[in-house]
């Protein structure tokens, strides 16, 4: 087996024994993405940044992978322990956003409306992908009532994290600090809402790009294009990526109920271990919101998207299952042939 030597900055990236046991049995320099352009992996490893062209890599490695280069290629990949997707707004697969994070930082900004659906769908791709979610809630210093808004996030989201930040301020940036200590974060959420800002308070240095928003709506334009991580220099990495505009539909059901965990352990306490906690009687979960214990906005927006999730898991599993009918049908026709 070959051995690899901890040496910076692939400590500041994450490096542990634990990588360098996966990636032992391969040749070549350990290495991680840093940054994924169309065209381009831009990689780090212990002694310099390379560029290698996508011809040269795996089409599958996405910013965060861990990787060994060889002869200015990618020569094998690290199985991930973790992989943040989005559900692609268009109905079909997903889009990869980051390998191997261990928090999702979900950043709302004050300046805007802030729906309590938007922030479960965040937090469920956080779940979905095996991260801990934080709601992040920014631009404090513009907020007309930014203690009113932080009760009110903590009562409609009472199983997250909150940390507030004004980057004008300095306020809640050493708590950022703190989570990201030692892990991989990554930012998500929408244009303009100051995750840029945010990376540059927390590196101490302009290194990310940022831009304005438009008085009108607080929208912003994509300042940042490309996924990229950042070594924070009190511990941990961080990474950038560009705007999320819409989220598309969440098809983890498990993911959904982790994010209610609140509601859905109390579902133990079910009569009936098949309950849908919709109508059956000795339903613990329905006990609870007819007690007021549960919030019954808070138990109908787990009841959506619990029900969003069955069904786009369901339309996916259906559409495997026909790609798998006609690939059987290829073969069988290609069989036919040959006889």
């Amino acid at each position: 087996m070959q051995a690899f030597t901890l040496i910076d900055p692939l400590v500041g990236l994450g490096w542990s024994d634990h990588w360098a046991t996966l990636l032992a049995d391969h040749p070549g320099e350990p290495a991680r993405v840093i940054r994924h352009d169309t065209k381009v992996l831009t990689v780090q490893t212990a002694a310099r940044v390379l560029r290698i062209p996508m011809e040269n890599a795996s089409s599958d490695a996405v910013v965060g992978d861990w990787i060994t280069v060889l002869d200015g290629r990618m020569n094998a990949m690290a199985p991930r322990s973790s992989l943040l997707t989005r559900p692609n707004v268009r109905g079909t697969g997903d889009q990869v956003l980051a390998a191997n994070v261990d928090v999702v930082f979900a950043v709302c900004g004050l300046d805007r409306p802030l729906p309590a659906g938007r922030v479960d769908r965040l937090a469920s791709l956080a779940w979905d992908a095996g991260a801990a979610p934080i709601l992040v809630l920014s631009k404090t210093d513009i907020a007309e009532d930014p203690v009113g808004v932080r009760a009110e996030m903590a009562a409609l989201h009472p199983t997250l994290d909150i940390i507030e930040v004004s980057t004008k301020t300095g306020e809640g940036i050493a708590e950022m600090r703190d989570a990201t200590a030692g892990k991989t974060a990554v930012l998500i959420g929408e244009s303009g809402a100051g995750k840029s800002s945010i990376v540059n308070a927390m590196l101490g240095t302009e290194a990310a790009d940022t831009g304005a928003v438009r008085e009108g709506d607080s929208k912003g334009r994509h300042t940042t294009t490309s996924r990229q991580i950042h070594i924070v220099p009190t511990g941990g990495c961080i990474v950038d990526s560009p705007g999320i505009r819409q989220i598309g539909a969440i098809g983890n059901p498990d993911a959904v109920d982790a994010l209610f965990d609140d509601i859905t352990d109390l579902g133990a306490d079910c009569r009936f271990t098949d309950c849908s906690h919709t109508s059956e009687p000795g339903c613990a979960i329905l006990a609870a919101v007819e007690s007021g214990a549960v919030d019954l906005l808070r138990y109908q927006r787990w009841r959506d998207l619990v029900t969003e999730a069955e069904e786009t898991q369901q339309r996916a599993d259906e559409r495997a299952k026909r790609a798998q009918a006609r690939s059987q049908g290829r073969q069988s026709k290609k069989r036919s042939r040959r006889r």
